[in-house]
């Protein structure tokens, strides 16, 4: 999907500092889906907070949402780790108390959009 005109100029000028213009165009694309209510903010491959792909920041205090699970073991009241092996592909989330990931959708949310930043990020590396 490309990005409209009209989102660059409304999106663009937050991102213009950005050396990778790949990562830009995918932030820009993100906000106006987002804003146009067709993407959760929690689905998104890239984060506008940190200006990253969501993989490289998904450690933040930030990403933390107790209420929706998100980083969160329940059962515990304590936060979950996310770790992120870009050689192997691998992510996990784990309790910083019992050690257990989770068992809860947004877990498995945050692996799924961890793993698309990945490949997202990836394949961005590539020459074109």
């Amino acid at each position: 999907m490309r990005t409209a005109p009209a989102e660059s100029l409304r999106f663009g000028e937050r991102y213009a500092h950005l050396r990778d213009r790949r990562l830009a165009a995918v932030l820009i694309r993100e906000d106006a889906t987002e804003d146009r209510e067709e993407l959760s903010a929690l689905e998104r491959i890239s984060c506008h907070v940190h200006r990253r792909w969501a993989h490289e920041c998904i450690s933040s205090p930030t990403h933390v949402i107790a209420v929706t699970g998100h980083r969160w073991c329940r059962p515990c009241e304590a936060e979950a780790t996310v770790a992120v092996d870009e050689l192997t592909g691998d992510v996990s989330v784990a309790c910083t108390r019992c050690g257990q990931s989770p068992a809860t959708p947004a877990t498995r949310q945050i692996l799924r959009t961890c793993r698309a930043s990945l490949a997202a990020a990836i394949e961005n590396r590539r020459p074109r």
